[in-house]
């Protein structure tokens, strides 16, 4: 058993992380080429057809050196966004070491900096590789000078092509030689730390857990030490693509435990898992708390699918411990969620897989962050724009802001530093990796960056740009609560919170959007866009006329007044008492409102 190795494979976004598992796999001979299809461990559809990886995935693997001996090498292929950082945090907390992945024709990206230093954090043994070395384009020594100067790396890489299967023998070699074999402690009692957890329709709650200490077999009686909730252990095994059961799961090993658990709140990722009758003294510290920075909106199309959101939600919160909900009520969408995202990826991560596997028919509100206002002396944390205080009452406002890396090639330089003074950024480093690549680092306001400036910036640089940023401390903002009226009635699924300075430009392109998206009524209707009470933009959309002179042909001019009046009237009427109906697609306007 002294021949376990834990570690995981991290890397930027797209720099072929999911392909190296895949070599490695049928490398060790885990899975065989019949069965191999490409990204075998992104099991989810919407993974596989965006070529992301969007869970962390264990996958165990026995392998036999030159020499005969055995080793189990337990892999975790982790995610590349930002927005999925959480995972990986949680995948390192299991590893003892990390093989990081650097793309030979990118370099160097803000995730792999990103990364290299939450793996340093962890005190794991890095292993580089330079990889996609058979393209054309790869540029393999600039790729090692910047892994060299930029995150001071000092362990000579390994060139590899995990398409090709090139280097993938070395890589297994310096993965067992290299990273320090999982401490085994069998007889301290029973601590296995929960790094991820899936729902199973038959089996209920299906926990992923690192054996640290002792062991856990098949009728032993669990605690679950953050809820103190008791199971008995049904089935315990380990992940080899699909589960394979086993007799026990000791120290040091990767596995899965069933214990028919049916309550998801007994459920929390970083919990320790102990034995009943002999607990440990030491339970794991757990993962730092994750908070949600953007929030929007969920509403079903049809009221009757509510419940059937509400059961959606607490299952995918199982397999995503980063999405928070409660509900919440809106005059125009009615009944629904409100939900704390990650980032922007993630938000539109989740809403499909709503839809995709359970069916759903999903309307989601425009994404904002949470701000802290101070009132009368009193903070108050706002993470609706519609519950916003009215000016007359703000001393102050304090909005997220992050620290932002950007690593692009120089030709690109001066649109990226228009792009970001344009979003409000302040810039407080810039660093030359070499002749060709910059590192630019800006304090930018959540807000600005969670809609649009991802694509704006691989827009502006043709794509080169990379992207990374951290949360720091909030800071103070001139904000405003910019209000839409439709027929004199405030919508409050279309306010948004924007700087005093951007807000005659968003009320002007929200009303001329919505002008153009709400259809024709048989009544006139306006669309106004209001600051503090004072409307600063309208647009009108005319009624439906029926041409009531049509019958009258010739004959005095007081009769066609009085029908027009009468006309007039009756669309006085109307107005006053009619319902504007708001097509879906008015509220995907808000999502894109532009500068």
């Amino acid at each position: 058993m002294t021949d376990i190795r834990n570690f995981c494979i991290i890397a930027h976004i797209d720099h072929g992380k999911s392909t190296l598992a895949d070599r490695l796999l049928e490398y060790t001979g885990t899975i065989s080429s019949r069965e191999m299809k490409d990204q075998i461990l992104d099991g989810m559809e919407l993974e596989r057809e965006r070529g992301i990886t969007i869970k962390a995935k264990a996958v165990r693997m026995n392998y036999t050196d030159k020499s005969g001996k055995t080793y189990i090498l337990n892999l975790i292929d982790t995610p590349g966004h930002v927005d999925f950082t959480y995972e990986v945090s949680r995948a390192l907390a299991a590893c003892e070491g990390a093989i990081l992945v650097i793309d030979a024709t990118q370099g160097v990206e803000a995730q792999t900096l990103a990364n290299t230093m939450l793996a340093k954090n962890a005190n794991l043994k890095i292993i580089p590789v330079i990889n996609k070395i058979d393209l054309p384009t790869a540029d393999v020594d600039n790729a090692y000078e910047q892994m060299k100067d930029g995150l001071e790396v000092d362990a000579e890489p390994i060139l590899a092509s995990a398409k090709e299967g090139v280097g993938i023998n070395e890589i297994i070699d310096s993965v067992i030689v290299n990273i320090p074999p999982a401490k085994i402690s069998l007889a301290e009692p029973l601590s296995a730390i929960i790094f991820d957890s899936f729902y199973d329709s038959y089996r209920g709650v299906i926990v992923i857990v690192r054996v640290f200490d002792g062991q856990i077999c098949k009728g032993m009686k669990v605690r679950f030490m953050a809820s103190n909730a008791e199971y008995e252990v049904l089935e315990v095994g380990y992940m080899k693509i699909k589960p394979v059961e086993s007799a026990q799961l000791s120290s040091g090993e990767v596995g899965y435990v069933v214990a028919g658990i049916k309550d998801i709140h007994d459920i929390k990722i970083g919990d320790t898992i102990t034995e009943s009758a002999n607990p440990t003294s030491r339970p794991h510290p757990g993962y730092k708390e994750i908070h949600p920075f953007v929030f929007a909106g969920l509403y079903p199309n049809s009221t009757s699918e509510y419940d059937g959101l509400k059961t959606a939600l607490e299952k995918l919160r199982l397999s995503d411990s980063s999405l928070i909900y409660f509900p919440e009520t809106s005059v125009a969408l009615g009944f629904g969620f409100r939900c704390g995202f990650l980032g922007s990826l993630h938000l539109e991560i989740v809403k499909e897989r709503l839809e995709r596997e359970f069916g759903l028919s999903l309307l989601v509100t425009a994404p904002n962050v949470v701000y802290k206002v101070k009132t009368k002396g009193n903070y108050v944390i706002v993470d609706n724009p519609a519950k916003f205080p009215i000016s007359s009452e703000i001393e102050e406002v304090w909005e997220p802001y992050v620290e932002a890396t950007i690593i692009c090639p120089v030709d690109y330089l001066g649109a990226i530093l228009e792009l970001c003074q344009k979003r409000r950024g302040t810039q407080i480093l810039m660093k030359y990796m070499n002749t060709k690549i910059t590192v630019l680092k800006y304090r930018l306001p959540l807000a600005e960056i969670i809609v649009g400036f991802y694509d704006a910036l691989k827009s502006v640089s043709k794509g080169y740009a990379s992207f990374d940023y951290e949360h720091i401390e909030p800071q103070l903002g001139d904000l405003v609560k910019l209000e839409v009226m439709i027929n004199s009635e405030v919508v409050d699924a279309f306010t948004v919170i924007t700087h005093k300075d951007k807000a005659q430009s968003a009320a002007h392109y929200l009303t001329q959007k919505l002008r153009g998206i709400i259809p024709r009524h048989m009544f006139e209707i306006p669309i106004q866009a209001k600051v503090n009470n004072k409307i600063i933009a309208r647009e009108t959309i005319s009624a439906m006329r029926k041409d009531v002179l049509a019958k009258c042909y010739g004959g005095d001019i007081t009769r066609k007044r009085k029908l027009l009046e009468k006309q007039k009237e009756g669309k006085r009427k109307m107005r006053q008492f009619g319902r504007v109906e708001i097509p879906p697609e008015a509220f995907v306007a808000v999502l894109k409102i532009e500068d």
